[in-house]
């Protein structure tokens, strides 16, 4: 297997429209910082992968008008995923691992705010007895916490403290929508959104983008004294249908944390929508205390549809890059109430990898 590292990583959230940017206009800028910070140009890029969704963006093959922010004269060896940019990283890695190309640059964009994303999401679930209902994602989540704390798996105060922890990191991170620690105590006098969930404990909708540079072998180390190589991959996926499996539980990320080496992981970056998630997500992952979750401020900070899994890749990437960390964890998410799972381990060096 080829020995495969991020070395670059560029993203952009927007609260709101922003002047309506299309997504052109929101990915050059994203390309531009990762040439600066890789020193190539645009012909130093063996393959391109995008990760987008046509139902998000309420026409068909939306994807191809991204890629006039390549260029397109002369072609590029390009292709898509309808899911998150951390898929799209996946297929890229699988594309340097046949030894076509050294070098990818995956990206990823999503218009959330031009829609109900809470509606528009319903048409991922199971499409006989689930989609005719209709049932918008934070009411699922709603479900999804009200059976934990039924089954006292977690309460209230927990859900709360990892909402006060993520916002408080997030005044730190100039990319996040929503930052501004307060009190545990103060969350929990806040209105219900939807019961047992308040507002806090929902990811906020987000526009946005993200790009992530990969590079095999010496190609990395040409770009970054400390590359975040990638030396774990996994993905499961749970059913479609909600009634055949325990919300409480994520069968998927625990399957995909088995196949990985976990030991030794010190910063982690969860994909977690709703609070109660990153409660699931560490018992099914066996974090312990020890391991700092989502110092970015993580999802609850900033979700942007299509792009959020992948910047927790960026993420713990620039924790190596930085040496804040030898080893770190990033994990993606997509699917109605933590459904699949794709979890990749990133490290200092890229010696006992495994995938």
């Amino acid at each position: 297997m080829r020995d495969v590292a991020v070395v670059g990583f560029a993203q952009r959230q927007m609260e709101q429209f922003d002047g309506s940017p299309t997504c052109v206009e929101l990915l050059v800028p994203l390309f531009q910082e990762c040439y600066e910070q890789t020193g190539w140009t645009r012909q130093d890029v063996g393959f391109w992968c995008s990760g987008s969704s046509d139902y998000l963006a309420g026409r068909s093959f939306s994807f191809v008008q991204a890629v006039d922010a390549i260029g397109v004269i002369p072609p590029v060896n390009e292709s898509h995923v309808e899911m998150d940019l951390a898929w799209a990283m996946y297929e890229a890695w699988l594309k340097i691992q046949t030894g076509e190309v050294d070098t990818a640059l995956v990206y990823a964009f999503g218009k959330s705010s031009a829609g109900t994303l809470r509606r528009t999401l319903a048409l991922q679930l199971e499409p006989y007895t689930m989609t005719p209902l209709w049932p918008d994602t934070v009411s699922l989540a709603g479900l999804q916490a009200r059976i934990g704390l039924d089954a006292g798996l977690w309460d209230e105060r927990a859900m709360a403290e990892v909402v006060q922890r993520s916002l408080t990191d997030a005044e730190k991170n100039e990319h996040a929508i929503r930052k501004g620690g307060s009190s545990v105590e103060a969350l929990l006098e806040r209105p219900m959104y939807a019961d047992p969930l308040r507002k806090h404990d929902c990811a906020p909708v987000t526009d946005g983008a993200a790009a992530i540079v990969l590079a095999a072998g010496d190609r990395a180390r040409d770009v970054r004294d400390r590359p975040a190589w990638l030396t774990g991959l996994s993905h499961h996926i749970d059913p479609m249908s909600l009634g055949t499996r325990d919300l409480t539980r994520s069968p998927s990320a625990a399957r995909s944390a088995a196949a990985l080496d976990l030991g030794g992981v010190e910063v982690a970056e969860l994909h977690a929508p709703f609070s109660h998630q990153e409660l699931i997500l560490r018992r099914e992952l066996g974090l312990d205390d020890d391991v700092r979750v989502n110092p970015s401020g993580g999802a609850l900070a900033g979700n942007p549809m299509f792009s959020a899994g992948g910047i927790r890749v960026g993420e713990a990437a620039t924790r190596i890059w930085s040496g804040e960390a030898d080893k770190a964890l990033a994990h993606a998410t997509s699917g109605p109430a933590l459904q699949q799972n794709l979890l990749c381990t990133l490290a200092s060096s890229p010696e006992g990898a495994t995938r």
